[in-house]
């Protein structure tokens, strides 16, 4: 077992101990395998193993954990790569699937994302659906769900990712011949980032590789961040019990980073319980010191990080010297606006959702359409139980709205009635207001906020998430003095957005921004984390020990991206709310 730290060359290890195998060892090359997470890892390892070799050993097996067991089902079964099911397709299949539980979720794709991260952990942890707890609907529609979702991939004779390991593991069980075949096949088993495997991996991995158990695992505890995914670093922790003979090699040298910031990475991640203990040393020198600074909001802390960028542009440094590294893909809005307004070039690692087609934010464009003078049914129809009316769609029948019509629908309920004229006086209250006097009204007097509350309910949900969307609209609403004003700008900046996606193919220079998940693997000479502050770093979902040492592992991860500089920012205000700093601040 290697315990790589960061920046200490762990690829480098696995090439060249490949390399030894071949050269020194004389073990043939067939029958070495190499295992890691990316394809592109994979792809890395193998080109720069040929470079070592100069073009000998190619025999040698690199992929991924799904592209090797994939390649054993092949041989068993016949499968090709018509049998693996398309992720449209795969998602058509969930769709009609959550349709016939009559769900109808607002966001209709983050929930199948959900749903269908659900579907990928039950498989993964191997968990039996009747003891799985289904944190997006109720367990009735959950095993429903799922088991329709089974059965249309089934019938189609098409497996989906999790099924390659499913599949692998119920084969190998169950056939003792042919996981003889392969344990002959792979004598030499090495495993790259170790830390991120989960359950069904390890138990795949364990059959393979014995009885010889020629097993080189390499990876580092403490950069162990993908427990959303079923990855669970207590593997990794528990494998020298697995394997009591087991040699642990500590690769403890960082060349990539500075005394500072690795002191400073340690200090944060030494709070953590579960891991093994390592001092990693830099070799790279001293460098500057780790800059924690505190800004009044989010505005002047976007200012401050565009003003280094100028300064170090100045220097002769380049965009892409440069990362921003967030906990969430929604924390970046207003930098990015700041970036768009300053020409300064971006390239986003991670889809960014656009504010504005929000659903909260198209029922809110609903309201205010409505309020401009707007009669069309298609306005209304959204809105008409946000919040409760007692209403049905019924009552509008045709594409203009008929208010008479719809009083005359009602008339035996007195209490619609009532509901209806207070929607007509509230429209016409927010026809006098700008855009951020008419978000709070529709929230706080029309009620919407009750809505949404009871919305998350239903959902399962932290009802915090929608008021951050919903705050996030009305402190963009804030600078607008007309709608007009503020529609306008929002068209401006949903064009600004796609031409952005399309140009940044073409950028080679670019100041980078990503998530702490995406940022893994990766180096920049200067980095910025934004909004190290409580609720976000650590994210206000992680309650349980085990989710804030996850979390202050991708702090870790974050800070050891940094060669030569990091600066942590902590804004004091969100959206008009007081923010405190984050723990991991005071542990530095």
């Amino acid at each position: 077992m290697v315990l790589a730290g960061p920046g200490s060359g762990k690829t480098t290890v696995v090439t060249r101990r490949v390399q030894y195998l071949v050269q020194d060892c004389k073990i043939s090359p067939s029958s070495i395998l190499v295992i890691t997470f990316t394809k592109a890892a994979a792809t890395e390892m193998k080109e720069r193993f040929l470079r070592l070799m100069q073009g000998a050993g190619t025999a040698v097996s690199f992929g991924t954990f799904h592209s090797i067991f994939f390649g054993i089902l092949k041989l068993a079964y016949g499968f090709t790569v018509s049998n693996i099911l398309r992720e449209e397709t795969g998602r058509q299949y969930l769709k009609e699937a959550v349709a016939r539980q009559h769900l109808e979720p607002e966001d209709e794709n983050e929930f199948l994302t959900s749903v269908a991260s659900e579907i990928s952990l039950v498989k993964n942890e191997r968990i039996s659906l009747e003891h799985y707890f289904p944190k997006n609907c109720s367990e009735e529609q959950f095993r429903s769900i799922y088991q329709e979702y089974e059965e249309k991939k089934r019938r189609a004779r098409q497996l989906d990712f999790d099924d390659m390991l499913v599949y692998t593991l119920e084969l190998l069980t169950r056939r003792p011949d042919i996981l003889s075949a392969w344990q002959k096949k792979y004598q030499y088993i090495l495993v790259d980032e170790f830390q991120d495997i989960n359950q069904i991996q390890y138990d795949i991995l364990k059959l393979l590789a014995a009885p010889e158990n020629n097993l080189f695992i390499v990876g580092d505890d403490d950069q162990s961040i993908y427990r959303f995914r079923g990855a669970k670093p207590e593997i990794m922790l528990n494998f020298p019990k697995d394997y009591p003979a087991c040699q642990k090699v500590v690769l403890n040298e960082n060349f990539r980073s500075t005394v500072q910031i690795v002191e400073a990475a340690g200090k944060v991640i030494q709070k953590n319980q579960v891991r093994f203990q390592k001092e990693i040393r830099a070799c790279r020198g001293e460098g500057k010191p780790v800059r924690t600074l505190t800004f009044p909001d989010q505005q002047q802390e976007c200012q401050y990080i565009l003003k280094e960028l100028d300064r170090h542009r100045k220097q002769g440094g380049n965009w892409s010297d440069t990362a921003v590294i967030y906990r969430t893909n929604t924390q970046p809005r207003m930098l990015i606006q700041k970036l768009m307004e300053y020409n300064i070039p971006f390239q986003v690692k991670d889809s960014l959702p656009n504010l504005y087609e929000h659903w909260i934010a198209r029922d809110l464009f609903c309201y205010i359409r409505l309020a401009k003078g707007s009669g069309l049914r298609k306005d209304l129809l959204p809105i008409l139980n946000r919040p409760k009316r007692y209403m049905n769609r019924e009552c509008l029948y045709e594409e203009t709205i008929s208010w008479e019509h719809i009083f005359m629908y009602y008339e035996d309920k007195n209490y619609v009635c009532d509901k209806v004229e207070r929607l007509q006086y509230d429209l016409k209250m927010l026809g006098r207001m700008g855009p951020f006097a008419a978000v709070s009204y529709i929230r706080n007097v029309i009620g919407y906020d009750d809505y949404l509350r009871e919305y998350a309910r239903f959902r399962r949900m932290d009802e915090s998430e929608l008021f951050d969307t919903a705050n996030e609209l009305q402190e963009s609403a804030r600078s607008f003095g007309s709608y007009d004003e503020w529609f306008i700008y929002i068209e401006k900046y949903k064009e600004e957005m796609e031409h952005m996606r399309r140009k940044q193919r073409e950028i080679q220079d670019s100041v980078q921004l990503t998530t702490m998940h995406s940022s893994k693997g990766l180096e920049y000479k200067q980095v910025f984390i934004l909004d190290a502050a409580e609720g976000i770093i650590p994210y206000k979902k992680a309650v349980l020990d085990a989710d804030l040492e996850e979390e202050r592992r991708m702090f870790y991860v974050a800070m050891t991206r940094a060669k030569e500089e990091l600066t942590i920012c902590y804004a004091k205000k969100q959206f008009s709310h007081e923010l405190e700093p984050s723990r991991f601040l005071r542990e530095l």
